[in-house]
């Protein structure tokens, strides 16, 4: 695979699975939507089939990491560095791009739901101050969970724990199941076992803090959210922002060290 070719494949596959991952976020989240208050097993399902489009979009290019915390464990399980780089560059590049889609596709939801005084308060706000309060809790604004991942309680240790222990999972079936002949990416099957690992994760471990497991799907996203002209979009929660970068990375570090010692 050239350079190219990876940041390409990483860049299209990292959007589309932002764009359908997001999009059921949007979905649930959003008022005048369709799916509002569908629920968490169509946020788990919807972004597991998410990583299955991608996958399968972006494999023929890039082997499809679609995740820093994959391509890190991949280095450190053979060593090989060359393309990290690469890799990181178009993933991150890839969830922007997925961000701002799933906001063209939900324009009049985002505005209807962010002037709405029962989301965002103001004054005839009076029955729904809960809702209002809850918005601009800790400088999360109200559609952030659109873009990015949040902790029902804020605890460091816990909130990086469990993003460290569902990046473990996720690294460790990859490595074990999911790999393609060369080793160097998903393969047809392994693409299945991971989205249906990936729903897994969302069902029994994203209960704390909505299982980011990915640094380039949280971050990417965030910085859409600071970016786009939303009205009264409330802060991005900055200060939450590296849970969801580095839990991840350590947890696929500490991944591919079991891959080498318990199973190369």
């Amino acid at each position: 695979m050239s350079s190219s070719d990876i940041f390409i494949g990483e860049t299209i596959g990292t959007a589309i699975l932002i764009l359908l991952g997001g999009g059921v976020c949007a979905a649930v989240t959003l008022k005048a939507s369709k799916a509002r208050n569908a629920g968490w097993l169509a946020i788990t399902f919807g972004w597991g089939f998410a990583v299955l489009t991608a996958v399968y979009t972006s494999a023929p290019l890039s082997g499809a990491h679609l995740n820093p915390a994959v391509t890190l464990a991949l280095a450190i399980k053979d060593n090989v560095w060359d393309n990290v780089a690469t890799y990181f560059g178009g993933q991150l590049l890839g969830a922007m791009i997925g961000a701002t889609l799933v906001w063209v596709a939900y324009y009049g939801q985002f505005q209807a739901h962010l002037t709405d005084k029962e989301i965002v308060g103001g004054p005839g706000a009076q029955a729904t101050a809960t809702k209002a309060v809850e918005a601009q809790e800790k400088g999360a604004g109200p559609v952030l969970g659109v873009f990015s991942t949040g902790p029902e309680i804020r605890n460091v240790v816990q909130n990086l724990a469990t993003e460290i222990i569902g990046t473990i999972v996720l690294v460790l079936a990859i490595l074990t199941q999911g790999l393609n002949d060369n080793g160097n990416g998903l393969g047809v099957l392994g693409a299945l076992i991971v989205a249906l690992v990936v729903v897994g994760i969302g069902l029994s471990l994203g209960g704390p803090t909505g299982y980011a497991i990915n640094p380039a799907r949280d971050l990417g996203p965030r910085i859409v959210h600071a970016l786009l002209p939303l009205p009264n979009k409330g802060g991005s929660d900055w200060g939450y922002a590296w849970i969801p970068v580095v839990g991840p990375l350590i947890g696929a570090a500490i991944a591919a060290g079991i891959y080498n010692v318990a199973f190369a």
